[in-house]
């Protein structure tokens, strides 16, 4: 167990931001969290666990321990004839993740490439892209519980997994009870840290096709039929294309949830706003797109003082500063709830923020 003090986060936050941890420990295995646990400085005071700092916004300098997420290791725990199980320590560079899955023969996660942050985030958002999201390929976790100590699984139904949604965050009622040796109810917000994921990757495989960028891939190169690696590598490329690196330009990928709305509600969007980009639901519901609603309103290359939108993506929110001159995470919520309240405004829709504020 590793412990800084005033530690420096801006090298730990992918939008820039400038602030300090007061406690900050380098976590690489899970009996690094249960030392933690036992340490007397340590125990009693508030966590926040940190993985890549792709999904944060630091309005401040952190007060509670920084749980910095180290725990590496990428194994095959498992061969079935339906299905590969993989597992991932928590501190596993997502995209490094995929790559190493593909580059061992085991498809099924290429749709989720290049998104930013760590392995042990990704339940916690139910990250998804290109007609994939995590509960799609996932088999189980490995987590520790902040209070007790106790180590315990979860499958996917008890992760409770939604539109970028699970239990990690949603706080447990103050008077669910001890539920069979997990912590109180399954509201895990801030109750618990995940140390490793494992992933059930389909046999046999067949790529996921349906958003119209892939399509259009695969009418450019002639591809009827794409690999894995292929389906990689042009998901790679698109969203290269359309997201700004966060080495060059700070910023914590989509900014806002796309919103969903009723069949209703959408007619009523469409009769005065026949463009809308829209999507239906297996549920019935209609998901609109958040990026077209704010390039609606004007949004797109627009600043409020050193945060900026994306030029090529509304939906993206950038630090237009650097260094010791970076964006505030003052400046990043200024904007934010100025794009919401433009978008409420005109189409009467209320936007809300991916990243968690911190």
């Amino acid at each position: 167990m590793v412990v800084e003090k005033n530690a420096p986060l801006q090298p730990w936050n992918t939008f820039g931001i400038a602030a300090r941890a007061q406690t900050l420990v380098r976590v690489h295995s899970a009996a690094d969290v249960l030392a933690v646990l036992a340490s007397p400085a340590l125990a009693a005071a508030p966590k926040f666990v940190l993985g890549g700092g792709s999904n944060i916004i630091l309005t401040g300098d952190v007060k509670p321990v920084v749980l910095k997420m180290e725990i590496k290791g990428l194994r095959l725990v498992e061969e079935t004839p339906k299905a590969w199980i993989v597992e991932a320590g928590a501190g596993e560079v997502w995209h490094d993740a995929v790559a190493w899955t593909l580059a061992q023969g085991f498809a099924g996660l290429e749709n989720l490439a290049l998104i930013p942050g760590t392995v042990g985030a990704a339940p916690v958002q139910n990250i998804g892209a290109y007609g994939v999201e995590l509960q799609d390929r996932f088999e189980s976790l490995d987590a520790i519980d902040l209070t007790t100590g106790r180590a315990f699984t979860l499958d996917a139904a008890q992760c409770g997994f939604g539109y970028r949604d699970s239990v990690f965050k949603h706080a447990a009622p103050s008077d669910a009870p001890d539920a069979g040796g997990l912590p109180r109810g399954m509201g895990l917000a801030g109750r618990a840290v995940i140390t490793h994921v494992r992933f059930r990757l389909p046999k046999p495989w067949k790529p996921v096709l349906g958003y119209l960028d892939l399509e259009r891939r695969m009418v450019e190169e002639g591809v009827a039929h794409p690999t894995a690696q292929q389906m990689f590598d042009w998901v790679c490329d698109i969203r290269r294309a359309k997201l700004p690196d966060p080495a060059v330009v700070g910023n914590a990928g989509s900014f806002f949830k796309n919103p969903t709305v009723s069949p209703d509600q959408c007619a009523d969007i469409i009769a005065r706003e026949p463009r809308i980009v829209h999507y239906p639901m297996p549920d019935g519901s209609i998901k609109l797109a958040a990026g077209w609603l704010i390039d609606a309103c004007g949004w797109k290359g627009k600043s409020i003082g050193k945060a900026g939108v994306y030029e090529k993506q509304a939906l993206v929110l950038v630090n237009r500063g650097q260094g010791a001159d970076s964006v505030t995470g003052g400046e990043v919520m200024t904007l934010a709830k100025a794009i919401q309240t433009s978008v409420y405004e005109r189409f009467g829709i209320r936007l809300e923020p991916e990243p968690v504020v911190v």
